[in-house]
């Protein structure tokens, strides 16, 4: 009986060791950006479930707007948003730009986040559609429809932590304008872009968010760069940030951003986030 239960004891010994040997581990990488948007585009963060994020975005006017306007702040555009973590790799949005009233809904999508051990992946990857609509107030004779009024959005977003200070992202956009503001715009713009995030300190981060636009646009459109500080304290995440764009949706910056800083068009803005647990932890 003794040596059944030595045998025992030994087999599961080593069936232990084996275990541990041939067993896979993997370490998910996290914290890529300190929240789920760069300045402008979705980053490569997400929402664990059950959690809410409560944004604002503020933009303010232009700083070479001069005294009378006390550089740019006394006119202000702004994005109110609540996004929701449904899964680990799902999280939903909507949200209200004061900028030609539009609302805005997305769903965004992991696919592969990046690890490092015995599943190696060098980068995470994930897909974000949006919608918009445009619910302002139309003076044209003939009113546009529903249809008129929408514009869709598809980003992929490509990024990688490189070390504790440093990651970056590449995010190409796609947006479509079922109406188009200048007769001759595409309807069709793609963005070619990314965004970038140095660490400084455990607290503060220096963010970079670009996109080059493709595709026939007005002249006056120009391609929306946005120069920002990451402040990250507890659950809330403050970015000051200089931008040339006004518009704090995919339709806006892309398309529709008309600051030329070369002349000085540059805005102050700042986003706020602020994460709540609404489901069971």
């Amino acid at each position: 009986m003794k040596k059944i239960i030595t045998l025992l004891i030994l087999t599961l010994l080593l069936i232990n060791a084996y275990a541990q040997i041939s067993g896979k581990k993997i370490d998910l990488v996290t914290g890529t950006f300190n929240s789920t948007r760069v300045i402008n585009a979705h980053s490569t963060e997400m929402l664990n479930k059950g959690e809410m994020d409560f944004r604002i975005l503020h933009r303010f006017g232009n700083l070479n707007s001069g005294i009378d306007q006390f550089y740019g702040l006394d006119n202000a555009i702004m994005r109110l948003g609540f996004d929701f973590g449904v899964s680990k790799n799902l999280m939903l949005g909507i949200g209200r730009s004061t900028l030609a009233s539009d609302v805005d809904l997305f769903a965004k999508a992991r696919i592969l986040q990046q690890s490092t051990g015995d599943k190696n992946r060098p980068f995470s990857l994930l897909v974000a559609g949006g919608y918009i609509v445009t619910t302002q107030k139309s003076l044209a004779a003939i009113k546009p429809s529903f249809v008129d009024r929408s514009s869709y959005s598809l980003q992929l977003i490509i990024g990688r932590k490189f070390n504790d200070n440093f990651s970056m992202q590449l995010s190409p956009l796609f947006v479509h304008n079922n109406t188009i503001l200048n007769p001759t715009d595409d309807q069709n713009i793609i963005g070619l872009g990314g965004g970038i995030k140095y660490k400084v300190s455990n607290r503060i981060s220096l963010m970079l968010d670009y996109h080059y636009a493709i595709g026939q646009l007005d002249a006056s459109i120009k391609n929306p760069l946005s120069l920002g500080i990451d402040i990250k304290t507890g659950r809330h995440v403050f970015t000051l940030h200089f931008s040339n764009s006004s518009g704090l949706n995919e339709k806006g910056y892309l398309t529709q951003t008309t600051g030329d800083i070369a002349k000085g068009d540059i805005k102050f803005g700042f986003n706020l986030s602020r994460i709540f647990n609404i489901g069971k932890k």
